[in-house]
């Protein structure tokens, strides 16, 4: 019983040695073989490059509803935020001031078409007489004037009637195109005058509609320099897709119809313009979207997953491979922009890299590792039995 104590002294001693002897590999010592990471090796592919570019919604037509004759507004004759047709009334203006200047022309076309005649019969008369010397040369040229004066005052007064009518029909207010008409902004007894600052009525027409977009003047710079030197395919025919402000695919697809001429020197931007069918008129004059553009093909373009691109915090960005005799190599690379959940790659890297994409925290520049291909199957853990049979072998 007195010796006990030394005896669990010497074990304690054996054990210490034990562990020490198990752990004398250093801390360098890899643990457990190569690493395993997962990598994504790179192909040249054709790519098309788009830009996304904000915007706004513009109706294709608007036209603003004015009186052309002064008067007081008998009645509104369409239904506020209704479709309306070219050439449909809006307003009635109260017109018999007008109808009675309209008839009162139609009467003076009459009398002059009444003295037209007389005179006419007066000059056919005095010309038979004028062949038997029964009148004088001078009463034969007054009445052919006559006649003419008369048949002169006959296209007056039709003119006049033109102008009544015209009037009389400015009357009655009338949609200048087809589209969706607002809110009217007179009522029933109003007063209207003919070149009044305000408008009636303001009519829109939204199928199609416009979607006017901003772009930077050092971005069409750049990308006409890569379509210059041959790196770039112009693909800007292709259909814009449009972005609703909630981030949804609007159903129909948009044309490029024109870029500005012009950029705007506040901003360093210029616009360019879409036209897209809005059938359902889902899209209305003033929505905020997004617009997918087109601006060229790339051949032989290099894509590389986000999560294998790192970036320091000057900005420089880096990837790791799986290179020679598969250690880690870290190659400083550039890219781009995004294409998806992918960078395109500018420089720094080639087809065929392995560029790891996952198992990055357990890795180090010149560490051998094991690599698996990204979306492959991993390979199956070993089972604990088989893990004790392999050590008995």
């Amino acid at each position: 019983m007195t010796r006990s104590p030394y005896r669990l002294l010497a074990l304690s001693l054996v054990v210490a040695l034990t562990v020490s002897a198990c752990g004398g590999g250093g801390e360098g010592a890899p643990q457990g073989g190569p690493g395993q990471v997962t990598v994504a090796t790179l192909k040249a592919e054709q790519v098309g490059l788009t830009r996304e570019l904000p915007g706004r919604t513009n109706a294709f037509l608007v036209a603003e509803v004015r009186p052309q004759v002064s008067g007081i507004v008998a009645r509104r004759l369409f239904t506020e935020g209704g479709l309306v047709t070219a050439g449909q009334p809006l307003y009635q203006v109260d017109d018999a001031s007008y109808r009675a200047e309209a008839n009162s022309a139609r009467a003076q076309l009459a009398r002059a078409e009444a003295t037209a005649n007389a005179a006419r019969l007066s000059a056919r008369r005095i010309t038979e007489l004028a062949k038997v010397d029964a009148v004088s040369q001078q009463d034969l040229e007054n009445a052919v004037a006559a006649q003419k004066q008369a048949e002169a005052d006959v296209g007056a007064a039709k003119a006049a009637l033109d102008a009544a009518n015209v009037t009389l029909g400015f009357a009655r207010i009338t949609a200048p195109i087809s589209g969706r008409i607002g809110k009217s902004s007179v009522t029933q007894g109003a007063l209207v005058s003919a070149g009044q600052a305000d408008a009636l009525a303001t009519v829109q027409q939204l199928d199609p509609i416009y979607v006017d977009l901003t772009q930077s003047a050092s971005e069409l710079l750049q990308l006409r320099r890569e379509l210059a030197s041959g790196r770039l395919q112009d693909n800007q025919s292709l259909p814009v897709t449009v972005l609703l402000d909630d981030g949804t695919e609007f159903d129909h697809k948009g044309t490029l119809e024109f870029s500005e001429v012009s950029v705007d020197p506040t901003t360093g931007s210029y616009a360019l313009r879409v036209k897209v069918a809005n059938p359902d008129q889902v899209l209305m004059p003033g929505m905020y979207v997004r617009a997918v553009v087109g601006s060229g093909v790339r051949d032989n373009a290099l894509l590389v997953p986000m999560q294998g691109v790192a970036r320091d915090a000057k900005g420089d960005t880096s990837a790791m491979v799986v290179g020679k005799d598969n250690k880690v190599e870290v190659r400083p690379v550039k890219v781009s922009r995004a294409l998806g959940s992918k960078w395109l790659v500018e420089d720094g890297l080639k087809p065929g890299d392995r560029v790891i994409v996952e198992g990055l925290q357990k890795i180090q520049p010149g560490m051998p590792v094991q690599a698996t291909e990204m979306g492959a199957a991993p390979a199956k853990p070993a089972t604990p039995a088989a893990a004790a049979a392999a050590d008995k072998q």
